[in-house]
């Protein structure tokens, strides 16, 4: 009896969603690989081990993190998957009880965020300074966590709280409003409101507008791991593919459910690169981003 081919191992993190799971589980394979899929939730201090450790060979990246760790010389590549995305004029809450306020209000006052590196971030400051013509440093940024990229140093209109959750920043009085992730909203965000009057059809207008949707998290590879095996890293990335071509079905025609996607595309090279426009206004990195220059690096992965 003829032995097994030989298989390579890789420590592959990712969330849990709909289409994740074909591959945890098990049921979509991944030819030639052995996929250890480490378990973190939540998943934000995986996110740290990965850009400053480089503890997994391929991983889930929020795109301001990945942003910031290219631009801090960080050796991971992209890889053109977007596993969670939306947009995020939903995401800027207020006290419902407190006074109505509106975006175009916000300058000179206190905002609560988990991180000023948090993508949820990224995306509201970018909106609002197209929207509302705030720049990041009209408001000051109350956070509640590091950055992930440890190289990175907050700029001077940041100010750490020691205040653990972003929304008993707002129950305290210390902001006057938040940005909450996606989660977040459900969760310690309940009950409070958006400052924009009509968050969907503001971000609907967003995507129209750009020809895009905001992506929050995307893939990464490690350079070494690309390197030297990148039969393996295409067989995550096929595998990954078919997993989300096959639950389609199961995401709904929202923003959020339109932005999964797997495979180079001008939507995707057009989110990159007002991604890197947006953090390179809000001094989240120091230099322009070459979305062509990242694209060429995976190009072999196909469309």
């Amino acid at each position: 009896m003829s032995a097994s081919p030989p298989t390579t191992p890789l420590s592959v993190l990712l969330g849990d969603y709909p289409h994740t799971r074909p591959l945890k589980e098990g049921t979509i394979p991944v030819d030639g690989v052995d996929c250890h899929y480490p378990a973190f939730s939540p998943l934000p201090p995986a996110f740290a081990r990965m850009v400053r450790d480089l503890a997994f060979d391929i991983c889930e990246m929020p795109t301001a993190t990945y942003l910031q760790a290219r631009d801090a010389g960080v050796p991971i590549t992209l890889l053109p998957v977007v596993l969670v995305g939306g947009t995020h004029h939903r995401s800027l809450t207020r006290l419902p009880e407190g006074p109505q306020l509106s975006p175009g209000q916000l300058v000179g006052r206190r905002v609560g965020v988990r991180s000023y590196g948090q993508t949820t971030g990224l995306w509201v400051r970018g909106w609002l300074r197209e929207e509302y013509g705030i720049e990041s440093s009209d408001v000051t940024w109350v956070t509640t966590e590091d950055v992930h990229v440890a190289q990175y140093v907050d700029p001077p209109f940041v100010e750490r709280s020691g205040t653990e959750r972003v929304a008993d920043l707002l129950h305290s009085h210390d902001v006057s409003a938040a940005v909450l992730g996606p989660k977040a909203i459900g969760g310690q965000g309940a009950g409070l409101l958006p400052l924009v009057a009509d968050p969907e059809n503001a971000g609907l207008a967003w995507t129209q507008r750009h020809g895009t949707i905001p992506a929050n998290h995307l893939l990464v590879v490690r350079d070494g791991v690309l390197r030297s095996r990148p039969e393996a890293v295409h067989a995550v990335y096929e595998a990954l593919k078919k997993a989300i071509a096959d639950t389609a079905v199961e995401r709904d025609g929202s923003p959020a459910g339109r932005a999964v996607a797997a495979g180079w595309s001008t939507s995707l090279t057009t989110c990159l690169e007002i991604a890197g426009r947006y953090a390179l206004e809000q001094g989240l990195i120091t230099q322009p981003v070459d979305v062509a220059a990242i694209g060429a690096k995976t190009a072999f992965l196909g469309r």
